[in-house]
């Protein structure tokens, strides 16, 4: 089996030495995705809710790319600066999945690149 790279213009550049997501056999393994406007490459909203409804755009993009989808996702880890955002952040994720929901990890972290308030990294099959 060969390892493939993911890329897409439709969501933003990596900020670092990194793909977007690695394909290896049928699982796809997504980069985390800060809430970056794909074609200006600046933050996108200013809300957590803003922002999360933009990583999962980003997320959703590259899953395309790789011939995968959101509902195809089997694992979500959500990093976020503030927990009393966990309520809000659900709200935008429910708009964007549904039953069978993927396993999921929601972890409060001290700073995000790029000062964001979201980040959100996926794994999928395709």
């Amino acid at each position: 089996m060969e390892r493939k790279t993911v890329h897409t213009g439709n969501a933003p550049e990596a900020v670092g030495p990194y793909v977007q997501a690695t394909v290896y056999g049928n699982l796809v393994f997504c980069s985390g995705q800060v809430p970056l406007d794909p074609a200006s490459g600046e933050l996108a909203g200013s809300t957590p809710e803003e922002q999360a409804r933009q990583c999962l755009k980003n997320l959703q993009a590259v899953l395309a790319a790789a011939g995968s989808s959101l509902q195809q996702a089997l694992k979500i880890t959500i990093y976020i600066t503030d927990m009393k955002q966990f309520s809000v952040i659900n709200e935008v994720y429910a708009q964007f999945l549904q039953e069978p929901y993927p396993a999921r990890a929601c972890v409060e972290v001290s700073a995000l690149p790029k000062g964001a308030d979201v980040e959100m990294e996926a794994i999928a099959f395709t």
